[in-house]
């Protein structure tokens, strides 16, 4: 009886545990289910973070990133970072939150609970993603380090948002471009009409391209820099057969595998800014010659002929502004016959060019 009377007395003592542990449980479910509260986000993308005109900027939430035209909008499968500081207290509300998009734009939510006592709050995003973000003191800047697959994205990064709290239930973020984008246009400037047309472009690839590096970003000022870390890839722009067609009035952007009309039909791809130095970044063309008959005498086609064309002395003070299109024009000049044949980018230099459709770049 008493080793009975025993184990009723301990079997109690555990239903009495068991439901204070289950009760405690719902508590601390309906605390923290009561306190989280929906943050929703008005997306739109910039080329410089200055909202002009409706023209010059685009609301990005259902846009993609084709690897067909490297459109640098937000791909709403891909989150963005975002992040939260209470200046006023010197805390970190925010760390690194993944905010995630959908049929409605993108969203988040987070804890009211744990912000108490907190008036406003300093909201900073980045686009895309990454694992971790490192802070300088008081939190008025943050590291974000950009892999190749990152940068391949098209970086972007938003201008810090002042918000009180009880505004948090819809936050406008203006992201702006925070790499550089280059693409390339080509034509036959051969002056001799009966050497014209005998180019095709069989291959394009540039040389040394800065592709990884770490973003500072100043939440204060909403500027950044970039640290590059040391990472150069080449960047295979044009592979195929395509007849380059004659005279300036005929050039063409240079595709994946075709010269197209449009820009946003290029291959185009995005690069860390970065200073160009003698001998170092350059474009590489590979090109055939048709056979031809020349004063009586015929000339067996060439094939695989190869030219690098450098970059140093084409760019103001030599180096790359992020947040900027560069379009390299390049003039292929069947000069001599009687010569090793060669060509040289004669059309024009590289430009600089802010344009109105958001989503060219």
């Amino acid at each position: 009886m008493k080793r009975f009377a025993f184990y009723l007395t301990s079997l109690l003592a555990l239903l009495a545990v068991a439901c204070n542990q289950i009760d405690e449980g719902l508590d601390l479910e309906l605390d923290s289910s009561s306190k989280q509260q929906k943050m929703n986000f008005d997306i739109m993308v910039t080329r410089d973070g200055q909202v002009v005109s409706k023209e010059r900027v685009g609301v990005m939430t259902r846009g993609s990133v084709d690897t067909s035209d490297k459109l640098a909008t937000m791909d709403e499968d891909v989150p963005f970072g975002l992040i939260g500081i209470d200046f006023e207290h010197n805390r970190l509300l925010i760390d690194n939150a993944n905010v995630t998009g959908g049929k409605e734009g993108y969203s988040t939510f987070f804890d009211g609970f744990l912000w108490n006592g907190t008036e406003k709050v300093n909201l900073s995003a980045y686009y895309p993603r990454v694992g971790s973000v490192d802070y300088g003191d008081g939190y008025e800047s943050y590291s974000i380090p950009y892999t190749v697959k990152e940068t391949d994205a098209g970086p972007l990064v938003s201008k810090t948002v002042e918000r009180a709290i009880d505004q948090l239930n819809m936050v406008p973020l203006v992201f702006q471009h925070i790499t550089n984008d280059i693409g390339y246009k080509i034509c036959d400037i051969t002056p001799d009409k009966s050497l014209q047309g005998l180019i095709h472009l069989r291959k394009v690839t540039a040389t040394n391209v800065a592709s990884a590096g770490v973003y500072v970003n100043d939440v204060l000022s909403g500027s950044g820099v970039w640290h590059k870390q040391g990472y150069y890839r080449k960047v295979v722009v044009f592979e195929g057969d395509a007849k380059v067609g004659v005279g300036s009035e005929n050039e063409l952007f240079v595709g994946y595998d075709a010269l197209v009309e449009r820009m946003a039909d290029s291959h185009r791809y995005y690069s860390i800014p970065d200073d160009i130095e003698i001998g170092k970044q350059c474009v590489e063309v590979v090109f055939d010659v048709e056979g031809f008959k020349h004063n009586n005498y015929y000339y067996e086609p060439l094939k695989n002929q190869v030219r690098k064309f450098m970059l140093y002395g084409l760019l103001p003070d030599n180096v790359f502004v992020f947040g900027k299109q560069y379009t390299f024009h390049i003039g292929l000049d069947l000069s001599s016959i009687y010569r090793e044949i060669t060509f040289a980018p004669a059309v024009a230099d590289w430009e600089t060019t802010i344009y109105e459709n958001n989503e060219d770049f």
